[in-house]
């Protein structure tokens, strides 16, 4: 059965083997594809694997001897699940690969705003040290971790993971989750934004968590907190954010993920006071994408063997 990569350079820019992949069957790779070249790419395919290349209804229709569609990312909101049940095609996500390292991004971003050792070394490198009179600076306050209050909106396993971090690093971990979470205290997202001096967001995206943090929402919390979010960009109205960030609502604002990738040059955020944003870049250290991989190619394997795994849309 012929297998077609349409977007592989996401995850696989060159450092890492698509030979297991390749043992498998046929197999052709893209870097990228457009909307308008994925039929003549996926005609007569019975595998594809995607990661951010949209397969619609419209496009699902037209390719009746797709099977299987292997999305590369642990969200699957790329594909029409419903479209796919229809014409009896399986689909697969890879959950469980990145969540040691998006845990540790977290707090890769979280001790930048609060340490600023980017900043610092910047200004190092720009020669302010040497011209210094004084052994040290520093130009706002250093804020230890330890005794401050963390509240993690979402409990799941990188949730669990990041309350491991902050343990670890002596804070107070309050969570809001649907569902019990033994050992912690689990809060109302409005109660627990009032409490926290670092909200963490690992909530997945739907129609209900949506635009949850929210000018009203960003008024609860502490003058003096951080927002961090590295799970779903519209779990925020951006707009609400950049305005509580330029006006002192909040201290500030660390990001791995906006509403639109790549973000527009007019997105507020883009300018806003004290916002760190990083490329969405939290999943993909070296060892997650070669986890990312091996599943992927498992979850194949399985299919073809009739034992399926990891799989999103049902019983076909």
């Amino acid at each position: 059965m012929k297998i077609v990569v349409l977007d592989g350079f996401a995850l696989n820019p060159g450092d890492l083997s698509w030979d297991s992949l390749k043992a498998i069957g046929n197999v052709e790779i893209f870097d990228r594809t457009q909307p308008d070249e994925i039929i003549k790419r996926a005609a007569g395919v019975g595998i594809i694997l995607t990661n951010k290349t949209i397969l619609s209804a419209e496009t699902l229709k037209k390719l009746p001897d797709l099977k299987y569609i292997g999305v590369l990312a642990t969200g699957y909101n790329v594909v029409d699940l419903n479209a796919a049940k229809a014409y009896g095609i399986v689909i697969t996500n890879i959950p469980d690969y990145s969540t040691r390292s998006v845990a540790q991004h977290v707090f890769a971003l979280i001790l930048d705003f609060f340490n600023g050792v980017g900043t610092l070394s910047q200004g190092v490198r720009n020669g302010r040290w040497s011209g210094s009179i004084d052994f040290s600076y520093w130009d706002k306050p250093l804020t230890e971790l330890a005794g401050k209050t963390i509240g993690i909106i979402g409990f799941g396993r990188i949730g669990k993971a990041v309350s491991g971090i902050s343990e670890a690093m002596g804070m107070r971990v309050i969570v809001s989750n649907i569902t019990e979470t033994p050992g912690y205290e689990n809060l109302t997202i409005d109660d627990l934004l009032k409490r926290s001096d670092i909200v963490t967001l690992h909530c997945p995206l739907t129609p209900e968590t949506k635009g949850i943090i929210n000018a009203d929402r960003l008024k609860m919390m502490k003058p003096t907190a951080l927002l961090v979010n590295t799970a779903r960009g519209p779990l925020v109205a951006e707009n609400d954010l950049a305005e509580a960030l330029n006006e002192g609502i909040i201290a500030g604002a660390a990001l791995d993920v906006l509403s639109v990738e790549p973000p527009s040059a007019s997105n507020p955020l883009l300018r806003a006071k004290n916002c760190i944003i990083t490329p969405h870049v939290a999943w993909a250290t070296l060892s997650a994408r070669k986890r990312l991989l091996e599943i992927a190619v498992d979850n194949i394997k399985s299919f073809l063997n009739g034992q399926l795994i990891n799989v999103v849309n049902g019983q076909i």
